[in-house]
C-alpha cells in the first residue's frame, strides 16, 4: 500500500484528493496534515512514500498588510515541510504551484515562457519553486504543478463568478476566447499518476480541452435549468474594452498552455461538459 500525506487540511484541492484516492482503499492510504499551529513542526514523517503540498494563500485580495503572508506560507512553510520530510526518509514531494507564475492574463504559455510574476501569490510560489529545487538529489525527487484555474463543485477563485453570472443573468456577452482550465477530479487523477510513477519536474495539467468562457456559463446555466442569452452585441462592447480594462481581460481575453502536455491527457477522465453534468447532478 501506498501512503500519502497531504499537508493542508480542510483545503480544497487537498480534500477532493483525499476523497478521490479513497476509491482504491486497498491501494492507498491518505493522511492529512493540518498546518494551523505548530503540530506541523513535530509531526512525523517517516513511512510516506509521497507528501502532496497543498497548503496556500490564495483567493484574498493582496494588501501591503497581507503580503508577508504568502511567503510565510506559499514558500517558508513548504520549504520547511520538505526538509523535514527528506531528513525523515520521504523520497517524493509533490508541489501545487500555480500559472499564475507567468504573470499573464492572456496569451499562450510553453515550457519555454519566462517566468514573470507580478503578484506576491506568484511571486511566493516562484520562490518556494527556487527553493525547494536546492533539495532534489537521487534520494529526494520533487514535482511541481503548474495548474491552470482550477473548478469543481464548492470551489472558490474565479469559476464563483461564472457560475453566479449563469444562475442570475439573463444576458451574457458572447465573445471568442480559449482558457485552460482543469476540472479537480482531473488534476486529482494527474497527482495519482505522478505519485505512481514518482516523476519529478515541471508539469502543466490542464484539460484535454480549451474552454471558451460564454459557452461556459451557457453550459452552467443549462445545467441548472436556466436559460441564458448570449448576446453578440455585448460581446463586441466586451472586445472594445477588453485590452482597458483587467477584469475584462481576465474573464475574456485567451490564456492557454500549448506544448506542454507529457502525459497524452491520459488523466483526463472527464470532459468539460461531462464535468459540468457531473457537478450539478445532486442539484436538479
Amino acid at each position: 500500500m501506498k501512503k500519502i500525506l497531504v499537508v493542508g487540511k480542510g483545503s480544497y484541492i487537498g480534500s477532493s484528493f483525499a476523497d478521490y484516492m479513497s476509491r482504491w482503499p486497498e491501494q492507498y492510504s491518505v493522511d492529512t496534515l493540518d498546518t494551523f499551529g505548530d503540530g506541523w513542526k513535530t509531526f512525523d514523517y517517516s513511512g510516506y512514500d509521497a507528501i502532496y503540498q497543498v497548503a496556500g494563500i490564495a483567493h484574498i485580495k493582496e494588501t501591503e498588510e497581507n503580503k508577508n503572508l504568502y511567503y510565510l506560507v506559499n514558500r517558508d512553510l513548504a520549504v520547511s515541510v520538505a526538509k523535514l520530510a527528506k531528513e525523515a526518509g520521504v523520497k517524493h514531494f509533490v508541489y501545487l504551484s500555480s500559472m499564475s507564475i507567468y504573470g499573464m492574463n492572456t496569451g499562450v504559455i510553453t515550457k519555454e515562457t519566462p517566468i514573470s510574476p507580478v503578484t506576491n501569490y506568484g511571486k511566493s510560489k516562484v520562490q518556494a519553486e527556487e527553493q525547494l529545487s536546492a533539495l532534489i538529489d537521487d534520494s529526494f525527487v520533487v514535482s511541481f504543478l503548474r495548474p491552470p484555474m482550477v473548478y469543481g463543485k464548492g470551489c472558490k477563485g474565479n469559476y464563483q463568478s461564472l457560475e453566479k453570472f449563469a444562475r442570475k443573468l439573463p444576458f451574457f456577452p458572447y465573445v471568442k476566447n480559449e482558457r485552460s482550465m482543469i476540472y479537480i477530479d482531473n488534476l486529482c487523477e494527474f497527482v495519482k499518476q505522478i505519485i505512481d510513477k514518482k516523476l519529478g519536474g515541471v508539469f502543466y495539467p490542464q484539460n484535454k480541452e480549451y474552454i471558451q468562457t460564454s459557452k461556459a456559463v451557457k453550459m452552467i446555466a443549462t445545467a441548472h435549468g436556466k436559460n441564458i442569452f448570449l448576446s453578440r452585441l455585448m460581446g463586441f462592447a466586451v472586445v472594445v474594452f477588453r485590452n482597458k480594462v483587467e477584469m475584462l481581460s481576465k474573464a475574456f481575453g485567451s490564456l492557454v498552455y500549448k506544448d506542454t502536455e507529457d502525459f497524452e491527457y491520459s488523466y483526463c477522465k472527464v470532459s468539460f461538459e461531462e464535468s459540468i453534468e457531473e457537478m450539478y447532478r445532486s442539484d436538479k
